[in-house]
Parts: structure tokens; sequence; C-alpha cells
């Protein structure tokens, strides 16, 4: 059985196999281009991390780019940060990279006689719940977060594990669902957002409980969050649109069969004015900076809106 991350990097392949061969050649070629000499990629400041990778490496193998070279290579930045203390996201960007280099080209980052490290992050990541049930998003933290629960969750299913007390996570999640539609990232939140919706339905997806969604709001806040642009809000008080909205937006809604719920060949054209020239795409009409994390979710869009 094919895992979230597995399924869906399968559906936005098929999806980008139908776009042009000149828009796959020019971003495939773009995010190769991005790789470091330590095998790894960074964002638009710093060097190489785990982050940045994984999101490279997604991008490049909806495109069927991840060529064995590349995936080698940024296997063996990977390996090299296993011993290396992470913060929370780098440290699940790490076994989503991992988890691409394996299916992608066979290269293995987190081998058989590594099941103690596997343990320690299963521990690590458990010792995040908190009493509402949720994750939350460093050790110090006293209330779950929806995006880091859905981040959790896909981890743990990646190295084979459930979190503890799954009943716990499924009532942590309609604790935030908003009575007007869409989930809060935090219970102080007032407004829900697109992406703790999506983070949400991902979650009940991944443990196979979609049937607790109630679809009628969620798909209603998701159209409603379209904005002229043709691309997708984050919510109510933000006034233009952004490729990750309209990304995880689109993810959501295609989840809940409901994608023609906005105009999505607005959505097309929306994701198609981020890309910048020469190969990339940023992030928002006033972001003039491509980046691979933003091309991943630009690429994405595109394959769910082809």
């Amino acid at each position: 059985m094919l895992t979230y991350l597995q399924d869906l990097t399968l559906r936005l392949a098929a999806g980008a196999m139908r776009l042009d061969d000149s828009v796959r050649q020019t971003h495939g070629a773009w995010l190769a281009g991005q790789q470091r000499g330590d095998g790894g990629f960074a964002g638009r400041e710093g060097g190489s991390d785990p982050y940045y990778t994984a999101f490279a490496l997604r991008g490049l193998w909806i495109l069927d780019a991840l060529t064995p070279e590349i995936g080698q290579a940024a296997a063996g930045f990977l390996r090299g940060r296993l011993d290396r203390r992470e913060g929370i996201v780098d440290l699940i960007s790490l076994i989503f990279g991992a988890a691409i280099c394996e299916m992608a080209v066979g290269a293995e980052v987190i081998e058989e006689e590594d099941g103690g490290w596997v343990d320690n992050v299963a521990e690590l990541l458990e010792s995040l719940r908190t009493d509402d049930g949720g994750f939350a998003k460093s050790p110090e933290g006293r209330a779950g977060s929806t995006y880091q629960t859905f981040l959790s969750v896909l981890c743990l299913e990646l190295m084979g594990r459930q979190p503890q007390r799954v009943e716990r996570v499924l009532e942590f999640l309609r604790s935030q669902a908003h009575p007007e539609g869409g989930y809060l990232e935090i219970r102080a939140a007032k407004r829900a957002g697109v992406n703790p919706t999506a983070a949400a339905i991902g979650t009940l997806k991944t443990l196979g409980a979609m049937d607790r969604v109630d679809r009628g709001t969620t798909i209603d806040f998701l159209s409603e969050m379209q904005s002229d642009e043709g691309g997708l809000t984050a919510n109510t008080r933000i006034p233009f649109a952004d490729l990750l909205s309209s990304c995880t937006g689109m993810i959501t809604l295609v989840d809940l069969d409901a994608g023609d719920a906005v105009d999505i060949a607005a959505v097309r054209r929306y994701a198609e004015s981020m890309q910048a020239d020469g190969g990339g795409f940023t992030g928002f009409a006033l972001d003039h900076v491509a980046d691979v994390e933003y091309t991943f979710y630009g690429l994405a869009t595109l394959a769910l809106t082809v």
C-alpha cells in the first residue's frame, strides 16, 4: 500500500507528464542546476539543508528529471546529516528526501542497521505530543499545531510507524475545525487557513479517516479563497494569492473529489504567471526570486490543473 507521499508524488508525476516538453525541460534543468557541490540544495540564502533538498528532489521526480547522478549525490548529502542534531523541520525533511532517493533511484539513506536512529526519531516526534492530542512545533510547545501534526504523521508513516493514541490525533483535528469551514493552525487562531486545512485533510487521509471530514464546509471554504488573480489566498485577511496556498488548496480539493469547485483554468494561469525567466517559480506577485520550494509548488499546481 502506498504512503501518502508516494501516492501524491505519483499523481503529480502523472499530471506533469501532460505539461509541454519545453516547460518540463526548462524547470527540470533549472532545478538540476541548483544542486550544490555537496549534493544538497539550498534556499535563497545559506548552504544546503534537508528542507530545500527534499523540495528539489520532489520537483525533479515529478518531472522525471531526477537522474541517478543527482539522486545519489543528494542521498550522500542526506546520509551525512544523520548524525547531526537537526531541527524538527529539517529532520522530517531528511526523512522525506531519503524516501524519494530510495523510491526514485534506489539510493538508501537510512539503512536497515539504522533502526536505532529510526526509533530515536519516532520517540522524538512522540515527545512533541501535547495534551490536546496534536504535535507541537517544538519541545517547549504547549498546544498542538495542525501543520506539525501533519508532518509528524507523514514522517512516522514513512518510517513504518503510526502515532500513538491515534484517536487523540483525530480528536485534535476535530477541535481544530472552524465552524464556518476550514481548519485552524493553532487553537488560539481566529481564522481558518488554506494550509492548515490542507494539513488536516492530509492527516485524516493518511490515517484512513476521511469519513470524518465535513466535506461541504471544507470545499466551500477553499473555493472562497480563490482570488481575482486566479490563485488561492492563505486566509480571508490576505489580499493576494500565493503558490503555496494555491498548491495545497488544489491538492485538498482533488482529494475531496472537488477540483472543479474553483476555476481550474484560472488557477493554472496564475501558476504559469509565477514562472521566472530562465526557469523556477516565484512565490507570489511581488516576489521576484525563484527558489526550489516554490518551484515545487508551481509544478505541482500545474500538474493538478493541466
